[in-house]
């Protein structure tokens, strides 16, 4: 069994999760410091587990808790989220454990039984129920969609704490367990990201999920989520980024997003950059031939326009934009505006697919797309010029509309 040591949360909850250093690659979503595996050890009357790890991570749970407890000691143990990277070794644990009770959501219980064919009976519970631990007491809360049908948090009344499973979380592998340990640009950078990647189509149900832990009025110290640090401090900051994620308001930003084969659709990306640089539009400029789609995901969070253009091959848009203009649907960004360009040499296709994945997101579309056969002349790039200015003035309107 490897030498793995938990960290301590409270007087009775131990972090005994896992450091995941090498994962690079999330669903599609890239993982460019690694991850985590949290899982919790509440030292109760009755001893329980909250979530497991990620199945080849298993020895470094039981290690850790090994430390603290004999693992056969645990009573309950706790599903918040019956995702592999927090359930994948479970149905092992439960084997070695013999544990009195296993509990989850009620979408939980039954995901958890057809995936892994659990013998074990496994209880649902309620929204809103209490679990007693003796002298600790459970609450759960259902939070579905975010991002499971299945998920759920659970909250420890009486240190105040609150388990809430992937959301409040973020991928990144650290020796620090704690927020306020690392460089706050690091997790300024790696909480959005992990929001607009895995949380952001469930925008709304984040909104309302807000609202219904400020209305519950239950008070929280601690934030204990299934990957990254723990908050412990500035908890409001977390809150409050959230809340503005979800709300997708859109602000004087735009993205200038392309694949190109010879240059010249990379041409008109750049005079339309000119464009809204030059109407006092912040510009960022994305390359698919640089940038991964996780890295356009995050950038998308606070932008209001979306410009996409691509050359033509084999009759349709480069692969590399129909890569990041699919996973971009998947997510369900909103309140953009933007348009579509691109080149080609004889037949075209590529701006009207693209314009037509912007339609199917909801993209308030400006104008017609452009088109340049081959090099684009002094007056395509004139076009597009002015199609960047108009875009940026439309933008600044509906961000004063907005203020």
């Amino acid at each position: 069994m490897p030498v793995s040591k938990p960290i301590k949360l409270t007087d009775h909850v131990y972090w005994v999760g896992a450091v995941d250093w090498t994962i690079r690659d999330f669903h599609g979503y890239t993982t460019k410091r690694g991850s985590t595996y949290n899982a919790y050890l509440i030292l109760a009357d009755k001893i329980t587990l909250v979530d497991t790890v990620k199945a080849p991570f298993k020895e470094e749970l039981m290690a850790r808790v090994a430390s603290l407890v004999d693992p056969r000691r645990i009573d309950y143990i706790v599903s918040n989220h019956s995702e592999m990277d927090h359930s994948g070794c479970l149905a092992e644990v439960i084997r070695e454990v013999q544990p009195e009770k296993v509990f989850a959501s009620t979408m939980g219980a039954k995901a958890l039984k057809e995936h892994f064919k659990i013998d074990k009976e496994i209880i649902p519970v309620k929204d809103g129920s209490d679990l007693s631990l003796g002298n600790l007491t459970l609450s759960f809360m259902e939070t579905r969609m975010l991002h499971w049908p299945d998920s759920m948090f659970s909250y420890l009344k009486e240190e105040r704490l609150l388990f809430s499973q992937d959301a409040f979380g973020m991928h990144l592998a650290t020796s620090e367990r704690f927020s306020d340990e690392i460089d706050q640009a690091i997790l300024d950078y790696e909480a959005a990201t992990y929001y607009a990647n895995i949380l952001l189509p469930y925008s709304q149900l984040v909104t309302n999920l807000l609202d219904k832990v400020e209305n519950s009025g239950i008070s929280i110290d601690i934030i204990a989520p299934d990957h990254g640090p723990v908050w412990r401090k500035d908890l409001a900051g977390i809150f409050s980024n959230y809340r503005k994620w979800a709300g997708q308001k859109p602000t004087n930003k735009a993205i200038v997003l392309y694949n190109t084969m010879w240059h010249s659709t990379e041409l008109m990306a750049r005079a339309i950059e000119e464009g809204l640089r030059g109407g006092g539009t912040d510009v960022k400029v994305m390359s698919m031939g640089a940038f991964h789609r996780s890295d356009v995901a995050y950038e998308i969070l606070d932008a209001g326009a979306l410009v996409a253009g691509s050359s033509t091959l084999n009759n349709n848009m480069l692969p590399a934009m129909a890569d990041v203009l699919t996973y971009l649907k998947g997510l369900k960004p909103k309140n953009l505006i933007g348009a579509a360009f691109g080149s080609y040499g004889w037949s075209g296709e590529a701006t009207a697919q693209i314009q037509e994945i912007l339609s199917a997101m909801k993209v308030d579309l400006v104008g017609e797309p452009i088109k340049a056969k081959y090099v684009p002349d002094d007056e395509v790039l004139e076009s597009c010029y002015e199609l960047g200015r108009t875009i940026g003035s439309k933008l600044k309107e509906i961000v004063r509309e907005g203020e």
